[in-house]
């Protein structure tokens, strides 16, 4: 896209660090034509139409679309200890290039992340090899959840629970009262607690029956839908004693999205992510392409599919996550039974979802598809996990972050475009709509798509973000124990 240096300016004229004109800006609302213009890595201004006031820097648009930066709240990035599948400065490189500003990583690392000194160790690990800015989900290990009464917004508003285990999962809560526990100290915490609600009992008893899976054919009968739905059952009892806020995390099956639409419409604390890989592909693909889109949970069938379509675009989904978690491919080269779920997709993300959207609602407009996307990938997490003081708007006063999207490219995604260390990807071979041409995080740019198609990156000088403490929304109206008040 053109870009401008200004002359130098008279000492009466206002000039911004970067002006960004001839645009669609995109939010949850809707699009309008305008531009940003940005000052000290802050947006400074919303522009009008035609609006081109002095700055150090111009791009033009070209009439594209322009996102809020996207945030993506559940990454597994592998650092530490898993960084030969992955590492900070690959995946972070990965997300630019999808057009993703912030990510959320996951707690089960080597070794993991449980208490809030964890959470300083692994922020000093990563700084200055992150071209994203970054937030941690807490995990919880054991029969006792008492580290998390010590934790304060700056390190996390949030903690991870695993109801199943799989190969880089190996902290499973089975006992029910280690349950309840952790439901009550997450309530006291004011912490909210995201699940992988599938039921390791269900899977460990059809096991003990089946055997383990031998072809990629049986996988999803093997880990089926009742392992998830039973899960969520046993979520939202206990949501419904404790007042603890949920999010359920990558929902796969029209029955979970039914039960959790349910019970937020009843008034529980509760919602609910959909992941682009259980959007994109079902249980024949995995039959097809074996352990490249072998998953936990696992993928499903095609009206589990439309269902997960249909949450998206009715708002009833609060989130979507790329859960990009990869594996080397020699791992996935493993027999069924040992391969490990997970595949790279932070930046395929905002192009396989747009496309899908493309395909799932083609009399919709791209604006409209567009500004859902803005919902599920910027202002919705934004406001789940108290980032919304910062992030996930094009609002004066919240930081630059902005995603430029030719939303009438079309291209096909190959093993050069891949940025993840791993260097697969389940989308290779796709036509995809939709492609990021510039990622700016705080007023800087950080990822470019030349016109030689060659991608270029910025430093990477991510920050660790600090939060707002989650507002309380118990179903009995209690307050949580304020932070820093025990």
């Amino acid at each position: 896209m053109p870009e401008t240096v200004s002359a130098p300016r008279t000492a009466a004229e206002p000039r911004y660090d970067l002006v960004v004109t001839g645009v669609r800006l995109v939010t949850p609302e809707g699009v309008a034509p305008g531009g940003i213009a940005v000052t000290g890595g802050v947006i400074a201004r919303v522009l009008g139409p035609g609006e081109r006031p002095p700055a150090a820097r111009t791009v033009d648009g070209g009439g594209r679309h322009l996102l809020p930066g996207l945030i993506d709240s559940h990454v597994h990035f592998r650092t530490p200890g898993l960084t030969h599948k992955e590492d900070w400065a690959h995946a972070s490189r990965a997300a630019v290039a999808g057009g993703v500003t912030t990510v959320i990583d996951m707690p089960n690392t080597v070794p993991p992340l449980l208490t809030a000194a964890d959470a300083h160790r692994r922020a000093e690990q990563i700084t200055g090899r992150s071209l994203v800015d970054f937030r941690f989900h807490l995990g919880v290990a054991g029969d006792d959840p008492s580290p998390l009464l010590e934790v304060t917004a700056r390190e996390a508003t949030s903690v991870k629970v695993f109801l199943a285990g799989h190969h880089t999962a190996p902290n499973v809560v089975r006992d029910p009262v280690a349950l309840d526990r952790i439901f009550g100290t997450a309530r006291e915490a004011g912490l909210r607690l995201l699940l992988h609600a599938e039921d390791d009992g269900v899977f460990a008893l059809l096991d003990r029956w089946r055997g383990e899976p031998r072809a990629y054919r049986d996988y999803e009968r093997f880990r089926p839908r009742t392992g998830a739905i039973a899960a969520v059952a046993r979520v939202l009892e206990r949501v419904a004693t404790h007042g603890t806020a949920v999010h359920v995390l990558h929902v796969s099956t029209e029955q979970e999205a039914d039960l959790l639409t349910a019970a937020a419409h009843a008034g529980l604390p509760v919602t609910f992510e959909v992941t682009p890989h259980h959007l994109s592909f079902t249980a024949a693909d995995t039959a097809r392409m074996g352990a490249r889109v072998r998953l936990s949970p696992a993928i499903r069938d095609v009206p589990d599919q439309h269902r997960l379509w249909e949450a998206v675009r009715k708002g009833q989904a609060a989130t979507l996550g790329s859960d990009h978690a990869p594996h080397v491919l020699a791992e996935k080269l493993r027999p069924p039974a040992d391969a490990p779920p997970g595949l790279p997709g932070v930046q395929e993300m905002l192009p396989a979802v747009f496309t899908g959207l493309r395909r799932h609602t083609p009399l919709e407009s791209a604006d409209a598809q567009l500004s859902c996307i803005a919902r599920l990938l910027a202002s919705g997490p934004a406001e789940l996990f108290g980032l919304d003081g910062r992030k996930g708007r094009l609002r004066a006063g919240l930081d630059a972050d902005l995603t430029l999207f030719d939303a009438d490219e079309r291209w096909m995604l190959g093993p050069g475009d891949v940025q993840s260390k791993c260097g697969w990807s389940a989308y290779e071979g796709w036509t995809l709509t939709g492609r990021v041409r510039l990622t700016v995080r705080r007023g800087e740019t950080v990822y470019e798509l030349g016109p030689d198609g060659a991608a270029r990156f910025g430093r990477p000088d991510g920050q660790w973000l600090d939060a707002r403490a989650p507002v309380a929304d118990g179903r009995d109206g209690r307050e949580p124990v304020p932070r820093g008040a025990r």
